[in-house]
């Protein structure tokens, strides 16, 4: 095996899926205790705790105790380099977050156990699904009072559409939590709780069926083998097969605030989750072992430094290994450029890069030529498909403060567009300028950093804007037929595409059934 394949065989890159509050900060700072990248995993901010979560770097992130954008960390972990996209938590993700997972091999879901399945987890999934993306599955907080796990399990294969093996079952929960049992290798893990930067040894009692572990389980073990039968009876078993096609996931119970249960997701992950796939272009598939650097843009940041009014763009490496001052064909714009200082991240750390391989993600200084969707090859013209721009479902009309500063707010909002949580949107037919986002809290996210980082004031009004769809249409005649009759809810989008603002869900339906020879996407890819 070439040194290349090696490294490429050792990457796992896997995102974290959940929905607010489901614990996903407390996990991805213990699985970096796990691989030792911090001394002290961070608590998120509470009442409890004055100190910020490692991973969430932003000004208003810091002020609200939530990760808004996605941060990258690598870590090594059981002669194994795992790559982490930590997405963003809060009920108002962004596109990012849907984009995110299209650079990742697997994801890892967070469920919490006294909820279940919630709406951001169903809409991540969906996301998740249109790759078959491979999904290792954590329910936690079983250290609180949780759900019947039975009835967990069958509310994600009806919700989710996956079916759920079990690997771990809990034995107990809240203050009966006494740990876990590993179904299919017969064996107890004693539950001791880990604060903070503390890990655990780990006890382990051999078999069920032995006097420690009728000891352990006390006046529950008779229950607790009842209900193990049970779950045997009824449940899937772990095929890596049908996990690695998307259709199955692998069930484990912890407490991540307690440090327990997360260094058996991470095994899962190196064990079972793929090394980095071959990636679709336009022109041919490449496979990571290939020689050629070839990697596509999936994410563009600005100013993750306050001392430099910077832009990075977040690159997913697809084959071959980035060298330092290597050069590299930026395809959009058939132009060579040399890289000498790409960079690795952690969170908002970041450090200059000698050498990268297939799965790493790096960033790319980027002084506003580089676009979301744009490939770097070491010469090949490829175009790599499958990151798309999605719909927004709400919009605002912006409104500026002091009129004299409408640049500003033009150049503003079309960088923070280009960073693609957020869309602008011009009508044709007025000088509005019309913001569209995935959640609601991006609207508070572009009004706080155009005063920050543009000194622009600006409010927002509503507008009755229902959705908006990208225009498709291969006759020419046609399609100008159709921009003069809809030139009212006619607008151009940042990138200069021709969008249509419905302004109901029902004049959506009429015009799609009026011109059935335009198309109106709902998402639409990046050229």
């Amino acid at each position: 095996m070439t040194q290349q394949a090696a490294e490429v065989a050792k990457r796992r890159t896997f995102a974290i899926i959940s929905h607010p509050d489901a614990g996903k900060t407390t996990i991805t700072e213990k699985l970096l205790l796990m691989g030792k990248a911090i001394s002290i995993a961070g608590t998120v901010k509470s009442r409890k705790s004055d100190r910020h979560a490692t991973s969430d770097w932003m000004e208003m992130e810091k002020q609200r105790g939530i990760s808004i954008t996605t941060s990258v960390m690598q870590f090594p972990y059981r002669e194994h380099m795992i790559n982490l996209l930590d997405t963003p938590g809060h009920e108002d993700f962004s596109e990012d977050t849907y984009r995110t997972l299209t650079a990742v091999d697997s994801a890892l879901m967070v469920l919490d156990g006294g909820k279940g399945v919630e709406p951001c987890t169903i809409a991540l999934m969906d996301v998740c699904r249109l790759r078959d993306t491979p999904i290792v599955s954590f329910i936690n907080k079983l250290d609180r009072d949780i759900r019947d796990p039975i009835e967990l399990l069958d509310e994600i294969e009806a919700v989710l559409k996956i079916k759920a093996a079990p690997i771990t079952w809990p034995i107990g929960c809240y203050r009966d939590f006494k740990g876990v049992y590993h179904l299919a290798d017969d064996y107890i893990i004693v539950y001791t709780a880990g604060h903070g930067h503390e890990r655990t040894e780990t006890k382990i009692i051999e078999k069920l069926d032995s006097d420690e572990a009728r000891a352990h389980l006390g006046d529950e073990y008779d229950r607790f083998v009842e209900q193990l039968e049970l779950v045997q009876g009824a449940c899937h078993e772990f095929n890596q097969q049908e996990f690695i096609d998307g259709q199955l996931t692998p069930v484990f119970f912890g407490t991540a605030l307690g440090n327990f249960g997360v260094d058996h997701v991470l095994d899962a992950v190196v064990n079972w989750a793929p090394k980095p796939l071959a990636r679709v272009a336009n022109e041919r598939t490449v496979e990571p072992a290939e020689e050629k650097f070839s990697g596509f843009v999936f994410k563009i940041q600005a100013n993750m430094d306050p001392k430099h009014r910077d832009r990075i763009a977040f690159m997913r490496i697809c084959s071959g290994r980035y060298d330092k001052g290597m050069k590299m064909r930026h395809v959009r714009l058939g132009k060579d450029v040399r890289i000498g200082d790409a960079l690795t991240f952690f969170s908002s750390e970041r450090e200059q890069l000698e050498e990268a391989y297939a799965g790493d993600i790096i960033g790319l200084h980027n002084h506003g030529t580089i676009q979301i969707g744009d490939t770097f090859t070491e010469g090949e013209a490829l175009g790599f498909t499958g990151i798309p721009h999605f719909a927004p479902e709400l919009f605002r009309r912006v409104r500026l403060k002091d009129p004299l500063k409408s640049k500003q707010l033009r150049q503003g909002l079309q960088q923070l567009a280009e960073e693609g949580a957020t869309q602008v949107f011009f009508p044709q037919r007025s000088n509005d300028i019309i913001l569209g986002a995935v959640g609601v809290l991006q609207f508070d996210v572009v009004a706080s950093r155009l005063k920050e980082e543009y000194k622009v004031e600006c409010a927002y009004e509503p507008i009755t804007v229902w959705s908006a769809r990208w225009i498709d249409c291969a006759d020419k005649k046609k399609l100008e037929e159709f921009e003069n009759k809809a030139v009212e809810n006619l607008a151009v989008d940042g990138g200069g595409h021709l969008t249509y603002l419905a302004p109901t869900r029902v004049n959506l339906a009429l015009m799609e059934e009026r011109w059935p020879d335009v198309k109106f996407r709902a998402t639409r890819e990046h050229h």
